[in-house]
């Protein structure tokens, strides 16, 4: 090893110990230059500390970066920034505050040769689709409803059981095994359930009395956008991060992480063909979970090696294309569920933000491809990927062959964690492992192996730094808040995926700040199903002995014509007179009438009532469809 080598490893050596230039309080190893461990890394500096974050790429970001190419930005994803967690929020305005965009949410989907409107707009979809598949749709959503799977373990079983199997196979079977790669078979409904706001009924029912304060959007309508892309976003908080004394080495690909027993001891870092070992006292880490586990020295128990063999990712690539047109289509992005294509979806940079083209006469397009390390796509040279990509939006018709100019290719390798047949199994045993470790904490999409969205990561590297530094207990491997991520948070409500608290007392709330389930708890009576059969024979005892009495009172009243407007029932009553026998036959009529009454009422009232039900379950069902889109 040269003397600059060494006189690198001496330094960061006594940086992670806490002495130089480091903190004797810290000794923080971060491991990813990603949100959750820039993130970590940031919220570290805050507390004084003075982490050394080790990337292995040359640029911060993570699938959140921008890159550029030739001065134009290209964002590896479209990354939204729209949160319901304020500490996320407060972040991202202390560090972007002036550079944020606010940008109107436009998309479409791709079918059958035909553009669809995002979310699904009524006399659209008509058109699109036609009558007579729109009515097979409504059909097969009906028959699903009354016979529904019994057990739902697939991604399939579950989408049929809430859409219909018609509406599965036309909008999400193809899209779904082109972004996965796997059947939809072999898809745990674990990631449908994570990725939608499983519509409570509840929610319906109540909806039905009583009118919110907060509107409850499944999909939001605008969002914060940094000028020139997400990438910098994090570009910023690695300035602060050093700004504060921390160090952010890119290029740095940690090879091995060294142990003694239950606690990391140091990692091994590979930096332009040196090696180096950078000990600390506490390790934050977004690796990866599977490299993680295989670069541990020394290696972990032989059931948590083979449980990380057994975990799969799914990578992509994106294509970006400069087109020599000024305007090409509205949306931000586009999803392609069409199978005659092997596109995904198209992001229109210049929609998100004009800064992203530095010539206004041109615009720059970017098309994702799912696929696999190693694949035909994945190891296409970069010039066929252009072309292919140059055909395909021609065929699509969003731009001609002949207007692509120029194009990149940028690969994203372990992009989603698979929720395959067996993920779960081998991730608890991960999981247990991983828990064991007493001065390490994983964070991130990758480090979690869970599909989290940019503001989740971000969470697990704060809540990662306050379990280290301070002793607060958070659960990382279940932060990630969709089922409420586009729903309402009221005021003084926790932050989304925020530690678990001790529930505040409830007091003189209006109705739609209750809980929901003290409201239904009181609705109870007014929502329950009438029984038909108690319901006609109530009407049946009341109306009969009403009829009886009313017609006993007039008898005895006597006079020349006694009851004579009541005599009138004897058009419908046969035989009914005020009489003494008449009360006897009113008796019967009446209990008769009654019950017929009674009971069609209670048949109209629960028809009515299941079909209201239904019908804001079946609005709120169709926007969580755009909603499952929008995440697969």
């Amino acid at each position: 090893m040269d003397n600059r080598s060494q006189r690198m490893e001496s330094s960061v050596a006594a940086h992670a110990n806490g002495n130089g230039n480091g903190n004797a309080a810290g000794g923080f190893v971060v491991i990813g230059g990603g949100p959750a461990g820039l993130t970590a890394a940031y919220e570290l500096t805050r507390h004084k500390q003075k982490p050394i974050v080790l990337e292995k790429g040359r640029m911060v970001g993570g699938i959140a970066r921008t890159e550029n190419y030739k001065g134009y930005y290209f964002d590896m994803g479209g990354h939204r920034f729209f949160t319901k967690s304020e500490e996320v929020n407060q972040m991202w305005q202390e560090v972007l505050l002036h550079e944020f965009l606010k940008r109107p949410r436009l998309s479409r989907i791709f079918y059958n040769g035909k553009f669809f409107a995002y979310p699904l707009k009524p006399i659209n979809a008509l058109l699109g689709l036609g009558i007579v598949e729109s009515v097979l749709i409504i059909l097969s959503y009906v028959k699903w409803q009354l016979f529904p799977y019994k057990v739902e373990e697939t991604f399939e079983q579950w989408v049929t059981n809430r859409f219909g199997r018609r509406l599965f196979q036309t909008f999400f079977k193809t899209y779904t095994e082109k972004v996965w790669g796997i059947p939809c078979t072999e898809l745990k409904a674990e990631w449908a359930a994570q990725r939608i706001k499983d519509l409570s009924l509840k929610s319906a029912v109540l909806s039905m009395f009583f009118k919110p304060k907060n509107t409850i959007k499944t999909l939001i309508e605008q969002f914060d956008y940094p000028r020139r892309g997400p990438g910098m976003m994090w570009q910023a908080v690695r300035s602060q991060v050093e700004e504060r004394g921390g160090r952010v080495r890119m290029d740095s690909d940690v090879t091995a992480i060294r142990r003694d027993g239950c606690r990391i001891r140091s990692v091994v870092v590979g930096c332009n063909g040196h090696s180096e070992e950078i000990p600390g006292s506490n390790f934050i880490t977004s690796m990866p979970l599977t490299e993680f586990i295989k670069k541990l020295d020394p290696p972990a128990p032989p059931q948590v090696l083979e449980a990380a063999g057994k975990l799969k990712y799914r990578d992509f690539l994106t294509v970006c294309l400069i087109i020599n047109k000024k305007e090409l289509f509205p949306d931000n992005w586009i999803y392609i569920h069409d199978p005659s294509v092997k596109v995904g979806r198209i992001q229109n940079f210049k929609n998100w933000s004009p800064d992203m083209v530095p010539d206004a006469s041109k615009t720059s397009l970017g098309l994702e491809y799912f696929c696999n390390e190693g694949d035909d796509v994945w190891t296409m040279s970069d010039k066929d990927l252009v072309q292919l990509a140059a055909r395909e939006i021609d065929r699509i018709g969003l731009a001609r062959y002949e207007d692509v100019e120029d194009g990149c290719v940028f690969r994203v390798p372990k992009s989603y964690p698979v929720y395959d047949s067996d993920y779960k199994k081998y991730l608890q045993v991960l999981r247990d492992f991983v828990d064991s470790l007493e001065n390490c904490r994983t964070v991130g999409r990758n480090g979690l192996h869970r599909y989290n969205n940019q503001d989740h990561s971000m969470l697990t590297g704060m809540y990662a730094v306050r379990d280290l530094l301070h002793g607060e207990k958070y659960d990382l491997w279940s932060v990630n808040a969709d089922k409420e991520y586009h729903e309402e948070v009221k005021a003084g409500q926790a932050p989304v995926a925020d530690k678990v608290k001790a529930p505040a007392e409830v007091s003189e709330a209006s109705p739609d700040e209750l809980p929901e389930d003290v409201l239904v708890a009181g609705l109870a009576p007014v929502l329950q199903k009438i029984d038909r059969l108690a319901m006609g024979v109530s009407a049946g005892v009341v109306c009969g002995l009403a009829l009886m009495l009313a017609t006993l009172m007039l008898f005895l009243k006597g006079g020349p014509n006694p009851g004579t407007h009541l005599v009138l029932l004897q058009q419908y009553f046969p035989g009914y007179r005020v009489t003494l026998g008449g009360a006897a036959l009113g008796l019967l009529y009446g209990g008769v009438s009654g019950f017929l009454f009674g009971w069609t009422f209670a048949l109209l009232r629960n028809i009515v009532m299941f079909t209201y039900v239904g019908l804001l379950r079946g609005r709120a069902r169709l926007e969580s469809i755009w909603d499952l889109v929008e995440h697969v």
